[in-house]
């Protein structure tokens, strides 16, 4: 009897056993599945589907250099705000030859040309002038809008097809001069006014915004040591919008009032953009100036007194169409001119001759051009302001 209940026993434990064995986990047939599929991945791939990887690798790699782009590594651009001797090192480590005697716009083509040869892809930025023949250039703001042997070249269909002004910020890839050309050409275009050039055509044109009286107080006084500010700010206060004029005798300190109201609204409002303007002032001058007011939302644009009249009437121009363009995206621009006298002489000299000269020697129509410089502040209703 013992030795029945033994075995029924023992067929009783391998009954279950066998059963456990065939009731086994439901994810012991995904893992065969699994293992079976890993080992289909080791195969060798056909020919099309090679092709097709490396298509997929190359577009990949191919958006890369767009990525940085997007980032602000915008490698002509940090060229251009490197000092003379730092050029001069960076020329010597990209093996340009002929460093030591070479201006530094064109050694900053040199260079240009040496990391293209490197690396391939370059990326530019610079604010678009518009021809009279209808193509255009990309100045850049640290050689205050002066023609460069690294200006980008903009094809007009292009202008035509992303409908770019005078003052538009454009970025994009760039190409190096072939044998026959002397600048870089623009081959794509990336952002306007740091923006998806797609996007402008809900934009509308600085003539058709709507005008109104100021409403937004700039406060000046920022520092309690400075007192010319808060005296600013009670005797005359300065609306977003505002059209001013500083009249004064000779060496009565008009350039040391703007340079401190530049810095205080630098200070106080660091979402606005300053641009300086000194037209037919001293080289020293525009030094110090870039000295002593300085931000990221800041530029300092000059024409020293040693350069011709059309020199002056070009930058001003450059100025006053790339705050337009600003406003037009919202942006409270303040411009400060010493002077406006000044340029209305680089006006007078430019413009042609109508006959009729009024006190001073100055043309009747010379002064149109300094009164729609000054008639361009306003504050527009959809938003963004240009003061003067």
């Amino acid at each position: 009897m013992q030795g029945m209940t033994e075995s029924r026993s023992t067929r009783a434990q391998r009954k279950a056993s066998d059963e456990a064995i065939d009731l086994g986990p439901p994810e012991a047939a995904p893992a065969k599945n699994r293992v079976a599929s890993n080992e289909q991945l080791d195969e060798p791939l056909s020919i099309a589907e090679e092709l097709m990887g490396q298509s997929a690798d190359q577009k990949s790699a191919a958006l890369d250099p767009y990525d940085q782009f997007k980032e602000g590594e915008v490698y002509l651009t940090e060229l251009q705000k490197l000092t003379m001797a730092e050029l001069i090192e960076a020329g010597r480590r990209e093996n340009v030859s002929d460093v030591a005697g070479t201006k530094r716009q064109e050694l900053v083509f040199k260079i240009l040309k040496e990391r293209v040869k490197m690396n391939g892809l370059m990326f530019g930025e610079g604010t678009l002038e518009i021809l009279p023949d209808g193509f255009g250039f990309l100045r850049s703001a640290d050689y205050h809008y002066l023609s460069c042997p690294d200006d980008i070249y903009v094809s007009p269909s292009q202008i035509r097809r992303f409908g770019l002004q005078t003052g538009n910020t454009v970025s994009g890839q760039i190409r190096p001069p072939k044998e026959n050309e002397r600048y870089f050409a623009l081959l794509r275009v990336e952002a306007v006014n740091f923006e998806d050039p797609n996007l402008r055509t809900n934009r509308i044109q600085f003539d058709d915004l709507t005008p109104l009286h100021p409403d937004k107080r700039i406060m000046m006084e920022s520092d309690p040591g400075n007192i010319s500010m808060r005296v600013v700010d009670l005797v005359t206060p300065i609306g977003f919008g505002q059209r001013g004029l500083i009249v004064s005798p000779p060496r009565a300190g008009k350039t040391v009032l703007l340079q401190k109201l530049a810095r205080s609204v630098v200070k106080n409002f660091p979402e606005a953009y300053v641009f300086m303007l000194l037209i037919d002032e001293r080289p020293e001058e525009v030094t110090d100036m870039e000295r002593e007011v300085k931000g990221s939302n800041c530029e300092v644009i000059s024409s020293t007194f040693d350069e011709p009249p059309a020199r002056h009437v070009q930058v001003a121009e450059m100025v006053i169409e790339k705050a337009k363009r600003m406003v037009e995206y919202g942006v409270d621009v303040i411009i400060f001119l010493d002077s406006i006298t000044r340029l209305a002489r680089a006006w007078n000299s430019e413009c042609p001759q109508s006959g009729k000269v009024l006190s001073g020697g100055l043309d009747a129509n010379a002064l149109q051009n300094p009164k729609r410089f000054f008639g361009s502040a306003r504050k527009v209703e959809e938003g963004g302001s240009l003061t003067i």
